[in-house]
C-alpha cells in the first residue's frame, strides 16, 4: 500500500482490496472512537482498547506503510524519470485486472449498480483530467491536504498522491519525507489521521447499507483512473512549483507510435505489454494466495 501511494495516480487502497484486507481495515480504523479511547482508563483498559480497535493489525499495516513509503520514495521516484513507460505499464496492468477482482464482489448485477459503476468511471476520469494548483503552503493548508488526500488514499482507484498534485502538495511533502521535515510531516499526519478516521466511518456504512452500489463505484473508481496511468502522454504544458521544478500541468495520452515518433525513439511496446502482463500476473496470484488461505481458514 506505501508503495502504491507513493505513485501518483496507484491507490493503496486498491492494494488493500486485492489483498482482501480492505473491510477489516475501514472496520479497524473505524472502531478508534470516543467511546474506546475511554476504555484506557478503566481498570486493564489499554489492553481492552488495544483488542477493540484491533491494534496488531493496524500496527502492522500502517508500519509497512510508513517504512515503504520512507523507503521507495525515492527510488520509485527515480524510476519514473528514467523509466516512465515502463513503470506506467506496470501499473496499468495492476490497476485493470484489480478492477475485474474488486467487480467480483458484487452480488447482484442490477441497473442501479451499473449506473454506480459508470457514475464512478466518470467521476475518476474528471478527476484525472483536473490540472494542479498552486496553493498556500501553511499549516493549516497542509492539514486539510492530509485530511482530503487520505481519503483517496483508502478508495480504490483514486490516488492520495493524485489528489496531493491536484492540491499542488504532492512535491511539497514527497520533499519533506525525504528530508524528514518533521514539523510539516507531524501536521500533515494529524491531518490524515481526522481525515481516515471520519471517512472510513461513512466507507463502512455504505458498504454495510448499499454493498452492491458501493463496490460499483469503486470499480469504477479503478477503470476510469486508468486515464492517468496510460504509459504515453505528451506533455502540453508545465509550470514550476513552489520548489523551483518544472512539473507537467497538462497532459494528453496518445498511441505509443505517435510518441515514439515524435521524440525519435526506438518502440517500446513490446516492453510495455511484458510489463502489463507482470501487473496482470502479481494481480492473478495474489488472488490465487488470497482464495487459499480463504479456504484453509
Amino acid at each position: 500500500m506505501g508503495a502504491a501511494d507513493v505513485i501518483p495516480g496507484v491507490s493503496g487502497g486498491t492494494i488493500a482490496f486485492i489483498s482482501g484486507i480492505y473491510e477489516e481495515l475501514l472496520s479497524s480504523i473505524k472502531s478508534i472512537n470516543l467511546e474506546n479511547f475511554r476504555q484506557i482508563f478503566r481498570r486493564g483498559g489499554l489492553s481492552l482498547f488495544w483488542k477493540a480497535i484491533n491494534g496488531y493489525f493496524l500496527l502492522s499495516v500502517f508500519t509497512g506503510i510508513l517504512i515503504s513509503i520512507f523507503s521507495l520514495a525515492s527510488l520509485l521516484q527515480h524510476l519514473l524519470k528514467l523509466y516512465p513507460i515502463l513503470v506506467w505499464s506496470f501499473f496499468f496492468g495492476l490497476i485493470l485486472s484489480s478492477s475485474w477482482i474488486v467487480a467480483k464482489k458484487i452480488k447482484k448485477k442490477t441497473v442501479g449498480v451499473f449506473i454506480s459503476f459508470i457514475l464512478g468511471v466518470a467521476a475518476a476520469f474528471y478527476i484525472t483530467m483536473a490540472t494542479p494548483t498552486q496553493t498556500p503552503n501553511g499549516y493549516w493548508f497542509v492539514f486539510l491536504s492530509g485530511a482530503i488526500a487520505i481519503c483517496a488514499m483508502i478508495l480504490p482507484g483514486i490516488s492520495g498522491s493524485f489528489i496531493l498534485l491536484l492540491l499542488g502538495k504532492y512535491f511539497f511533502v514527497l520533499s519533506a519525507v525525504t528530508s524528514f521535515n518533521i514539523p510539516v510531516l507531524g501536521v500533515f499526519a494529524a491531518g490524515a489521521l481526522v481525515g481516515i478516521i471520519s471517512f472510513s466511518n461513512l466507507l463502512t456504512w455504505l458498504l454495510r447499507k448499499y454493498h452492491d452500489v458501493t463496490i460499483g463505484i469503486l470499480a469504477g473508481f479503478m477503470i476510469g483512473s486508468l486515464n492517468k496511468l496510460w504509459p504515453w502522454k505528451v506533455v502540453l504544458e508545465t509550470f514550476t512549483n513552489n520548489h523551483g521544478e518544472v512539473v507537467p500541468l497538462l497532459e494528453k495520452n496518445v498511441l505509443p507510435s505517435v510518441f515514439e515518433t515524435s521524440r525519435n525513439l526506438p518502440s517500446m511496446v513490446g516492453f510495455a505489454v511484458l510489463f502489463m502482463l507482470v501487473g496482470v500476473s502479481i494481480i492473478a496470484l495474489i488472488e490465487i494466495i488470497a482464495a487459499r488461505f480463504s479456504k484453509s481458514n
